[in-house]
């Protein structure tokens, strides 16, 4: 079994599960729904396709920044009416996360996942954080690892994005060790159904018709060592 990464990191996201009408929300993680989209968008598939085939794969959620949740006001202008015809002004709040960085994985054959990280490295639509206008701040491809999501996870490393960064989140792991409180990073895991209480609805059935069902999930937590700490070149200047 091979885990295919993902590294959904931006200045914006938003991952809804429950908007209705003028309030649009977001998850604290990325949604399975806005994953599988993601992937639909990568390799070009269609809205009326189906997506048994990417649902059925087991996901999970490694957060590495938690972000900020946020509210934007905003007005549109021409709106076309369920029922026909056109609004003149459309009132919404709109909900995202600041500054949050996720690790996603996706289990599946080492077969599929090297082909899904080839459309995500050569996508044939835009890729996008949740909504359109929430661009990737960086490469979302992240490379397949030959082990499972919780290994995985337990065992990559933790990217600062800055010399200093780095020098604060060592500093910070001693102090709280000495304290007997561990840096820990919230993971979110597909659960078989039934096991746990805590649900998600973002399965999609159908994107063309809007159709979600339930998935469960458990919430685990990883302890944040220092050698788990490393610099992302990505971000850094070089020299």
């Amino acid at each position: 079994m091979s885990t295919l990464l993902l590294r959904l990191a931006g200045p914006m996201q938003s991952w809804g599960t429950q908007s209705r009408f003028s309030v649009r929300d977001t998850g604290l993680e990325p949604s399975k729904s806005g994953v599988i989209g993601l992937l639909c968008a990568a390799l070009g598939r269609p809205r009326t396709k189906p997506v048994d085939d990417l649902t059925a794969l087991r996901m999970g959620v490694r957060v590495n920044r938690e972000g900020s949740l946020r509210r934007d006001y905003h007005t549109a202008l021409n709106v076309q009416r369920a029922g026909g015809g056109l609004k003149e002004c459309e009132l919404s709040t709109r909900y995202y996360l600041a500054d949050a960085d996720f690790l996603v994985g996706i289990e599946c054959e080492p077969g599929l996942a090297a082909s899904l990280l080839r459309a995500l490295e050569q996508p044939v639509w835009h890729l996008f954080l949740g909504r359109k206008s929430f661009v990737p701040g960086l490469p979302v491809p992240a490379g397949i690892v030959e082990q499972s999501l919780d290994q995985a996870f337990a065992e990559l490393r933790w990217v600062a994005r800055t010399p200093a960064e780095r020098e604060a989140m060592l500093q910070r792991i001693a102090r709280m060790d000495q304290a007997g409180n561990p840096v820990r990073l919230r993971v979110v895991l597909d659960a078989e159904f039934g096991t746990t209480p805590e649900v998600r609805c973002d399965v999609p059935l159908s994107f063309a018709e809007r159709r979600f069902t339930i998935r469960h999930v458990k919430t685990d937590w990883i302890d944040l060592t220092p050698d788990m700490i490393k610099e992302d070149t990505l971000c850094t200047s070089p020299g």
